[in-house]
């Protein structure tokens, strides 16, 4: 496998970006937000910048200022598209980024949703991902009417024990649900398809498999319907801010995305997501782990946090987020990403604070920046998402060696 550039680099899309007055600011797109066509140039954008992948955000309830309870605001953008469906449509005008959407593992099936990613892993040839997220609020579960949930507070679960063990049960059905995803991708040999012309055979029987999978939420018999992805299997990534959620990408996921506030609380989650991955017995490779910034870039020293505060005075109170919020110049952003790196991480995820105005300052003025340092590649290689990232193709689970 070929050297590896020593940082990667991402980018989470969401909406018009993830300041929620971002839909204001004249450079915005707010007419578009459901076009295919903005979605396709946002994307098309971060592969001009030579990005490992971008993430697409979603969810199963409508956006709200308030946590876990919908809001009566009308100045804030409603409303999304379904992040699978716009991958699928993407990736046929992209050749090499790496493309993942968010899917939520409560409430839904994974049977539905492995066939779906695999499905995108053929459209865009071995660049798919999926982001797993868990679902721990009401508002979500009367979407499907399947299962109650109390009104959980944003923080509360670290105080009520009642509260803390249903997230601890989201977590574990989610590292179920992804150990049923990973099972079905695997449900077809790599050779199953024949294709066998003069005596009519199309795939060879004995090369799918039931997974026969009985856990304590699913039970699902396989094989999938969809055959083993271009990938063996598409990358899993999970966003994590806490021991519970690190449990579970250390169980289930390749990449994780981190939070930290700084250098030296990027240091301490490292060692939390080593010790969840040892404690854990993790068996395979180590997590790839980003770290989150939200990024609001200008050129002229000041005008990024200005443009910040005038967006707040938008919106009516000050832009906070569960990530480190940076205001500032491409050369101050590129100081703070090599301040924080280190060979415990893979990179970094960037939230453009407005789309598609911070997205292009990081295409056409971070990344050259950063390619200048000696730090990030010049072109693409050949090949996959998981190898881009360093990941081996995985063995199938089922076939017979």
């Amino acid at each position: 496998m070929p050297d590896l550039p020593s940082l990667h680099l991402a980018a989470a899309l969401d909406a018009a970006g993830w300041h929620p007055a971002a839909w204001r600011t004249q450079s915005a797109r707010a007419d578009e937000l459901f076009t295919a066509q903005y979605w396709v140039d946002l994307v098309n954008e971060a592969e001009r910048g030579l990005l490992d992948f971008i993430t697409i955000d979603d969810s199963l309830k409508m956006q709200s200022s308030k946590w876990g309870v919908p809001d009566d605001r009308i100045g804030q953008v409603r409303g999304r598209l379904d992040a699978l469906l716009i991958a699928a449509r993407i990736a046929p005008t992209t050749a090499h980024i790496g493309i993942v959407p968010v899917g939520t593992t409560t409430h839904t099936e994974p049977f539905h949703l492995s066939k779906a990613v695999a499905t995108l892993d053929y459209v865009s040839a071995g660049r798919a991902g999926l982001q797993v997220r868990v679902s721990a609020t009401r508002v979500e579960a009367e979407q499907f009417g399947r299962r109650n949930f109390p009104s959980l507070r944003l923080g509360e679960h670290e105080e009520d024990p009642i509260a803390q063990q249903i997230i601890i049960d989201l977590f574990d059905e989610a590292a179920n649900y992804v150990e049923v995803l990973r099972r079905l991708w695997d449900s077809w040999d790599d050779d199953a398809e024949i294709r066998d012309v003069p005596t009519g055979r199309f795939i060879d029987r004995d090369k799918l498999h039931y997974i026969d999978f009985e856990g304590p939420w699913f039970r699902v018999r396989g094989p999938s319907i969809t055959p083993r992805p271009p990938q063996g299997q598409p990358l899993v990534m999970a966003l994590a801010h806490a021991s519970v959620p690190y449990r579970l990408a250390g169980r289930s996921a390749d990449a994780v995305f981190v939070t930290p506030r700084d250098s030296s609380d990027l240091r301490r989650i490292e060692s939390e997501v080593r010790a969840e991955e040892a404690a854990v017995g993790r068996g395979t490779e180590p997590l790839r782990i980003f770290a989150d910034l939200v990024v609001f870039i200008d050129d002229e020293p000041g005008a990024a946090s200005a443009r910040k505060d005038r967006l707040d005075r938008l919106d009516g109170r000050a832009y906070r987020s569960d990530a480190f919020v940076f205001t500032g110049t491409p050369a101050e952003l590129v100081d703070q990403l090599l301040e924080w790196n280190s060979d415990e991480i893979a990179g970094f995820r960037l939230r453009p604070g407005v789309q598609p105005y911070d997205l292009e300052m990081i295409v056409r003025r971070v990344v050259p920046l950063l390619q200048d340092r000696g730090v990030f590649r010049r072109h693409y290689d050949e090949g996959t998402l998981r190898s881009r990232l360093g990941l081996e193709r995985p063995t199938n689970r089922y076939a017979v060696a």
